[in-house]
């Protein structure tokens, strides 16, 4: 899937006085290894390189997990400056969340880095946001620049068995290409290199707890010769959040950013705030509609970014340092060509920090000394919100008419850099930085509440209003996943960090330990209490792994003439080991179907699952008596194995209908896993498609090689065969004893099949079927959008988005459509000579191949193909 810009000459450069930057793209293999010939003039050691170094940029998109993004190996992400942003026919997501759901939240994002270099200060970066130069990143020439894509599903074709995460993506770029990277106008100089190389890793997951983030994690080595001092990393973030049907600076011009350091732990825990220091930035009001409320059109979650690893374990946001000298600063500013509203918080300055000009505007920092100040300028900018309220008390200056105050509080086409630093790094070393960008829904809970609550001169009752709920939880896993908390990695004995909830008899809670030296033998002298040890971070050394469902199958969708039959084989899925419990957890399968792809349009149809029970026993622990599960679920087979053929553990289900275990007196009550529909005889259910199969017996195997006693099957009858639904397998676990973590699922999402309810391309051959058009006649008042047939993600205009269908296709023709006089209106070539899904249809949006809207007539169809010629008429009524 990854997309080379150079293969239609279509290139991401901002060319600002740089005019033979397209021209450098005919080296479309060249390499980009450091063979110049030219000697004029060095960087850091290296030479400066020749022409012939030209890189090939790419983009992949991560869209694995809820939150779906774009990124690229230049150091960006999101499309802001792709321009080929086109992948599999569809505009590529540039932070689309929830996936497929057309609502952006993000423009672009890009790394910029800078330090000093012996007595200069240099700047590389992705982007900057604004009209000033050519990105410095790039990537290698040739295969070393390409996104190494790989999957630890190994059902997917880019399965990899040392792959991190369910969608890898690896790539390696250098600011040492001096040449395509142009002037700085402000500094008035050709960009000068760090010489540094940037090796990124981007990791995605469908889990319920990593669904909605995505770790990057960066080794940024120093590849020249001499070393780079007091080194910073920043973040740019440009969001733009708006529905992909809002276009132009309306969809930019109302956000809102801000930083949030802390948020609340769940209930139980034995600490009240979890430290996460996000930076986030949203929709001022989640756009409802005109009539006052939420629709799929409604942007109101947040998106952000988190700092999950540097070299030193915390960090500073106090405008000082950690006492490991270490500094991280937030800041936000309005980009605009007019010197009066680029405006972003600036400090007055002292005696002893004295004020850094920006020239006539006080936001967008250019050229590479001004960009090197606000990195590592200690300065951390007050919320968005919260602009109209005066902040000289803080040595604030204020926009440069009061009266902007309030219009930028509500809302802006806002931007903010998130940076950290100083590192050295010296020639040879890697300095490794792990981030997080993550996304919480329902952040606006109410679609009033800005029109309601918010008054730029007191924002605090807005602001609270704001839910950081979700996106404080996806923070917390986001940082959780990269490091385990509880979990030994490296077998030194320490598991993290960890407090202690002390819980007495007289319902007490003690004061919460914070410190791991404590042991609970020291504890254990306030008695009668229950001591729990509750791990709140990792051990420091990177894990990047979590629990996982078991992995979902693939699943073959049978079509016919208002029925589907699914099929799939489950021997990956049922044999999978969990890497805590190191045992198979595999639980059942639940099939679904929807007539959209997002998560929430599927609708469960039936599921199977083991017949099994958790064992529920009544404990005592000093003096408080409690019903405690005790081991991983149990087959009803072992149960009636341990306590005889007589026994129904269905008579045993709460603390008041218990069973005394014979062989050792303890009182134990049984809960169903699931559902327990465990039945595959049932033709009407899931059940399997050989039933004399024999897990045994490995020669009996299908022609993908899987043993057949795994192959599965589910009809799904009376479904309308004008609509093509999504269907999809998805399959469960039994949760974890040993990390308190409930049941898991995989996505539908996954390994969801789009497929019409119609005989499929292979059937319409054998059987010589005829063609079918419809709706025919198509009228313009038939309401077609609005029952859900066309235009159902609203992405572009009624008339650009209309929908004739030409089913019974065989798996290729040439459909023609001619008007009454013979003229061609349009001519479709359906190719799918590999058939599979939906290679029966094809769809004409009424628009002729001159691009122009069909008028009210009568129209003659025509498909030809190997199977002869037929020929129809199609009306249409505007």
């Amino acid at each position: 899937m990854n997309k080379i810009f150079a293969s239609k000459a279509k290139f991401f450069i901002l060319v600002f006085g740089v005019v033979t930057a397209l021209g450098l793209y005919g080296h479309l293999g060249a390499r980009s290894l450091y063979d110049a010939h030219s000697t004029d003039q060095e960087w850091n050691g290296f030479q400066k390189p020749t022409l012939s170094d030209i890189p090939i940029k790419q983009f992949d998109v991560h869209n694995i997990g809820k939150i779906a993004m774009s990124i690229t190996n230049f150091g960006a992400f999101g499309t802001g400056y792709v321009t080929n942003d086109v992948v599999d026919g569809e505009i590529a997501p540039s932070c689309e969340y929830p996936i497929n759901s057309d609502l952006s939240y993000l423009f672009t994002g890009a790394m910029w880095i800078g330090a000093v270099v012996g007595r200069d200060t240099l700047v590389s970066g992705a982007a900057d946001g604004w009209a000033e130069s050519t990105p410095e990143l790039w990537p290698d020439g040739g295969e070393a620049g390409n996104i190494i894509s790989r999957s630890n599903l190994k059902s997917r074709t880019d399965y990899h068995q040392d792959a991190i995460s369910e969608q890898d993506f690896i790539c390696t770029f250098t600011d040492t290409f001096p040449d395509l990277s142009g002037q700085d106008q402000n500094d008035n100089r050709d960009h000068i290199p760090l010489n540094v190389s940037i090796s990124q890793s981007s990791y995605a997951w469908s889990y319920d707890y990593s669904e909605d983030f995505i770790l990057f994690d960066y080794k940024i080595t120093n590849i020249g010769r001499f070393p780079i001092r007091d080194l910073y990393m920043g973040m740019y973030i440009d969001a733009d959040v708006h529905h992909a049907g809002v276009s132009g600076f309306e969809g930019a011009s109302d956000d809102i950013c801000g930083f949030r350091r802390t948020v609340a732990m769940p209930p139980g825990w034995c600490i009240d705030e979890d430290t996460v220091n996000i930076a986030w930035i949203s929709d001022n009001d989640g756009d409802p509609t005109d009539d006052g409320n939420w629709s799929f059109t409604s942007p109101y979650a947040v998106t952000g970014t988190r700092v999950v690893r540097t070299p030193f374990d915390t960090m500073s946001t106090d405008n000082g340092d950690d006492g490991n000298g270490l500094s991280y600063s937030f800041n936000w500013w309005i980009s605009n060509t007019s010197a009066v509203y680029d405006f972003g918080p600036r400090l007055a300055g002292t005696e002893e920090d004295p004020f850094r000009s920006f020239g006539s505007h006080l936001g967008t920092p250019t050229g590479d000394r001004t960009k090197y100040y606000i990195m590592s300028h200690p300065e951390f900018d007050y919320d968005q919100l919260f602009t109209a309220v005066s902040h000289t008390g803080d040595g604030y200056l204020g926009p440069p008419r009061p009266s902007q105050a309030s219009d930028f509080a509500d809302g802006y086409d806002t931007r903010y850099l998130l940076s950290f630093g100083p590192f050295d790094v010296d020639p040879g070393d890697t300095l490794p930085i792990t981030l997080a960008y993550l996304a919480g829904d329902e952040f606006h809970t109410s679609p009033s509440n800005f029109d309601d609550l918010f008054d730029a001169l007191n924002p605090n009752i807005f602001y609270n209003a704001l839910n950081f709920d979700d996106f404080g939880f996806n923070a917390r896993w986001a940082s959780w996943v990269f490091d385990n908390p509880g979990y030994d990695t490296d077998g030194d004995g320490d598991s993290g960090k960890f407090c202690w909830n002390i819980t007495c008899d007289d319902d007490t809670i003690f004061d919460t330990f914070f410190i791991n030296e404590v042991e609970i033998d020291s504890i254990d002298t306030i008695v009668p209490c229950d001591t729990t040890k509750m791990y709140y971070a990792g051990d420091g050394i990177p894990d990047f792994r979590g629990a996982a469902p078991p992995p979902p199958p693939i699943v073959k969708v049978i079509p016919g003439y208002g029925s589907v039959t699914l099929r799939w084989n489950g021997q990956e899925s049922e044999n999978a080991i969990d890497v805590f419990s190191n045992a198979k957890d595999f639980e059942g399968y639940r099939v679904y179907y929807a007539l959209g792809n997002r998560q929430s349009d599927y609708v469960m149809l039936t599921s199977f699952d083991l017949d099994d029970y958790k064992v529920l026993e009544f404990v005592q622990l000093y003096d408080t008596l409690y019903w405690e599960q005790i081991s991983l679920p149990v087959t009803r087979a072992s149960l009636l194995k341990l306590y005889g053929p007589d026994f129904d553990p269905n008579d045993y289900y709460d603390e008041f209908h218990y069973y005394t275990d014979p062989y050792t007196g303890k009182l134990r009550y049984f809960i169903p896993q699931d559902w327990n529909q465990s039945d595959l005889s049932n033709p009407n259910l899931i059940h399997k498609v050989y039933p004399n199969a024999s897990r045994s017996d490995v020669t009996d195997t299908t022609a993908e090689g899987q043993l057949r006693y795994y192959e599965y099957e589910y009809e799904i009858p009376n479904l309308q065969p004008s609509v093509p639904y999504y269907f999809s397998v998805t399959a469960f676990d039994y949760g974890s004893l040993k990390i308190d973590l409930g049941a898991l699922e995989s996505s539908p999402l996954i390994n969801a099949v789009q497929e019409f309810p119609l005989p499929s391309a292979e059937t319409v051959e054998e059987e010589a079927l005829e063609v079918i058009v419809y709706p025919n006649p198509y009228r313009i008042d038939g309401g077609y959008a609005s029952a859900g047939y066309e235009n159902r993600d609203r992405r572009q205009s009624a008339e650009r988005s209309r929908a004739i269908h030409f089913a019974n296709l065989p798996k290729v023709c040439t459909i023609r459509i001619f008007s009454i006089d013979g003229d061609l209106i349009k001519q479709i070539d359906h190719y799918r000579p590999e058939a599979g899904p939906g290679s029966q249809e094809e769809v004409w949006n009424v628009i002729s191949r001159n691009t122009q809207a069909i008028v009210t007539g009568i129209y003659l169809w025509h498909v030809e193909s190997e199977m002869g010629e037929q020929i129809g008429k199609l009306v249409i009524i505007k």
